[in-house]
């Protein structure tokens, strides 16, 4: 029995964790950049919070509020470069998956002044990261817990993930209440992102007894809200959000061990290309997946759908409707898909039985003209 993991992260939970437990934030120093994106972090009130702990501590602190969705490598660039300007002690990354990602970067960028935008893809032998704390607004990505950041290269448009000890946070502040002034949509796009990470993870040829545990408390947590959001179509309540919050947690930290399979490369290419949310990109192949591992693990599969007390067609046709994915494909571009796969792909080795580029391209004809 494999128990093998690494999780670094100091993880403080609860309704204003961040507040109570500014003592934590102390010790990091007396200069910090704060590094969001969009609106998020002020609707979520996580930026408030913030700068008020900072303010009662007498640290000083700069907003690099510049981060997009599925952020480009350019821009962490230009995060790590404020912060470094202003000889930051420590950077504070707030909201979803993309500004914690492109967080953890600037992080790395800060303390490698040399370093260009796109040698973060190849580094060896850096400086370690600024410290970092994360504050996560969305139950999704659990970014806050892992050793991976996913960033656009921004000379050629494509996702691509970086990962390492040089990519945890040094804090975690996980407070479910930043999560709630999410609109539906997006709620349900995270949450997806969150089963992905849960399903993949479990069905993954490097999964172990700890992924799988974390897995199983991830599971049940994220299907039932996502049944419910499925079933009213309305905004969670305070209970869902707290459920959903914690679920997306318990994903990242078996992603974390496991990292993620096929979907979630073949999901890139339909965010690029179509402007697909991450969260459903990955979701748009899940019947593809659970297809595979209940041929490749039956046994394994059965304990899944037991676990979240339901079966192959009630998972699969809620999964499928909620993602709802609707576009056409030519020949030309699936051919150009494939030969992007071409080299091997980490994801692709990770999923049950013999996954190719070949069987990459198979599943995209159903997208066809």
């Amino acid at each position: 029995m494999k128990l093998d993991s690494y999780m670094p992260v100091e993880i403080i939970s609860g309704r204003n964790c961040l507040k109570e437990n500014y003592s934590s934030v102390a010790r990091l120093g007396k200069s910090c950049l704060i590094i969001t994106g969009g609106s998020s972090a002020v609707k979520s009130g996580a930026l408030a919070d913030a700068e008020a702990v900072l303010k009662g501590l007498n640290i000083e602190y700069k907003i690099f509020n510049s981060v997009t969705q599925n952020p480009y490598t350019q821009d962490c660039f230009d995060a790590g470069k404020a912060a470094a300007e202003m000889n930051a002690d420590f950077i504070i990354g707030i909201g979803g998956g993309s500004p914690l990602d492109a967080s953890k970067a600037a992080a790395i960028y800060a303390s490698n002044p040399k370093m260009k935008p796109l040698e973060i893809y190849t580094r060896t032998d850096t400086n370690a990261p600024l410290p970092l704390v994360l504050v996560g607004t969305t139950a999704g990505t659990g970014s806050e817990v892992t050793g991976v950041a996913v960033l656009t290269d921004s000379e050629n448009g494509m996702k691509r993930s970086i990962s390492g000890k040089d990519c945890y946070a040094k804090i975690a502040f996980c407070d479910y209440g930043y999560t709630m002034s999410v609109p539906y949509d997006f709620t349900v796009s995270t949450a997806l992102d969150a089963l992905a990470h849960t399903v993949e993870s479990y069905f993954s040829k490097v999964s172990n007894s700890m992924s799988e545990l974390y897995a199983e408390k991830a599971l049940p947590l994220l299907w039932e809200n996502l049944k419910k959001l499925d079933k009213n179509k309305n905004t969670p309540d305070e209970t869902m959000r707290e459920e959903l919050y914690i679920g997306s947690i318990y994903a990242g930290l078996a992603l974390n061990i496991t990292g993620t399979c096929f979907p979630h490369t073949m999901g890139y290419v339909l965010t690029e290309d179509f402007n697909i949310p991450h969260g459903k990109a990955c979701t748009a192949f899940m019947t593809d997946y659970l297809n595979i591992a209940v041929r490749q693990l039956p046994e394994k599969a059965e304990r899944l759908f037991s676990v979240a007390g339901t079966d192959f067609s009630e998972f699969t046709a809620t999964v499928d409707r909620l993602t709802d994915v609707r576009i056409s494909m030519t020949e030309e571009q699936i051919e150009q898909y494939g030969e992007r796969w071409a080299a091997p792909v980490k994801n692709f080795n990770r999923t049950p039985g013999n996954f190719t580029k070949d069987t990459a391209v198979k599943i995209l004809e159903k997208y066809l003209k």
